[in-house]
């Protein structure tokens, strides 16, 4: 797998972030036709080397030609109706929607009604969906990030400012449980290190510990500071992780980044768990299922369980809190063996079924017919189901598992 490790050494910010992107081979080229694909106009990007505290590195300049500003429904719509691939619009919209609720905490007011100033205008998507787009270009699966550097806390600098650390992005590293470098002495005066935008992109998508993995570049992003004391940069660490494979053959690979959901219930009808079981997997969850048990006051209960991928954590414990009846939620990082599988068209007497063939170490192994598709023959034809599952199943195993 590919990964990025964002090492904020002096803060991080949008355009920080993707300057790394463009140092590590990034072009400006291509990061304008990823950001072609949104209905958006009114910028113009370029690209230089400086240096900050003898550190080389990339500043990205993104330059309004006007100073229009949009509310948060409109900036999503924007991302929402874009021609942008699904993962890049899936982790931009996210990154959106965590800075929009984080916005909305601090003043108090609901995201579609907010007011936006320095996040209204167009460059917050572009950095948002541009940094979105280089980690798809440059085919990165999977963001581990260090701690972020908040710097000094201080009062507002001005009458009606804002202190450092700003309140949105203080509430973006709350949600997340984002660890902090501790704050030293170095950062006095330097003001703001990490910006809301900043915290968004990492705390939406980024696990934060430093995986093992071989490095095989580094793409250093300059912000507009430049103190003596420390350089506002923000490096990014690109490389490969490899699964710990155990002795012997591997007939299946290992997957990490995952987490398991749990909460009891006893008070959640079966409407209620029907309802929430649709939405987590339209999220995107792996699994969901519901286990029978024994709560106090012999009360029987049910387990719900849900598996997904570590970065719609956030959204999946927001769905059940807000669908079931739970007070609090059990999560625990779990790995996972998962065997390759690919789906099949069989032609039937019938008419065409998907075929699901399992693989172990490269050779198929299984083949199950594809429910939903001999279901509507069954239903369409007067077929008896299991007859024809039966019939559909021999049918495959000859086809795809006979040498």
């Amino acid at each position: 797998m590919k990964a990025a490790y964002i090492q904020s050494i002096g803060g991080a910010s949008g355009d920080m972030l993707l300057g790394a992107l463009i140092d590590l081979g990034l072009s400006v080229e291509a990061l304008q036709e990823g950001l072609s694909l949104l209905s958006i106009n009114g910028y113009e990007l370029s690209a230089a080397q400086e240096h900050r505290c003898e550190i080389r590195g990339t500043k990205l300049s993104v330059t309004l030609s006007e100073d229009i500003k949009h509310s948060p429904r409109a900036l999503s719509g924007v991302v929402a109706s874009s021609d942008l691939p699904k993962p890049v619009k899936d982790n931009a919209l996210r990154i959106l929607r965590n800075l929009w609720r984080a916005e909305a905490r601090v003043h108090g007011e609901e995201s579609g009604d907010l007011e936006l100033e320095e996040l209204g205008t167009v460059d917050t998507l572009v950095d948002i969906a541009g940094f979105a787009w280089g980690l798809h270009h440059l085919g990165i699966d999977q963001v581990y990030s260090a701690p972020l550097v908040l710097g000094a806390s201080s009062p507002p600098r001005w009458p009606g400012g804002y202190s450092n650390p700003a309140p949105a992005t203080l509430e973006l590293v709350a949600a997340a449980a984002a660890p902090i470098s501790p704050e030293l002495p170095m950062h006095q005066g330097a003001g703001e290190l990490t910006t809301p935008t900043g915290a968004a992109i990492i705390t939406s998508l980024a696990r934060f510990e430093r995986p093992a993995m071989t490095v095989e570049g580094v793409g250093v992003g300059l912000g507009g500071k430049n103190p003596e004391a420390f350089p506002n940069v923000v490096r990014i660490w690109l490389g490969s992780t490899e699964p710990a494979e155990l002795p012997g053959k591997s007939v299946a690979p290992k997957q990490g980044n995952i987490v398991l959901l749990e909460t009891n219930l006893d008070d959640a009808t079966g409407e209620i768990l029907g309802y929430a079981q649709e939405r987590l997997f339209d999220l995107g969850a792996l699994d969901v299922w519901h286990t029978p048990i024994q709560m106090k006051k012999n009360r029987p209960g049910v387990l719900l369980s849900v598996l997904l991928p570590r970065e719609l954590e956030n959204d999946c414990v927001e769905l059940l809190l807000r669908e079931t009846p739970t007070l609090g939620i059990r999560s625990r990082a779990v790995e996972r063996y998962a065997a390759e599988r690919r789906t099949e068209t069989l032609e039937t007497e019938w008419g065409k079924v998907r075929v699901k063939i399992k693989y172990l170490a490269g050779e198929p192994v299984a083949a199950s017919p594809e429910y939903e598709d001999c279901r509507q023959i069954a239903m369409n034809k007067g077929v008896p189901f299991q007859a024809l599952y039966k019939e559909v199943e021999g049918s495959a195993r000859l086809r795809y598992l006979t040498k």
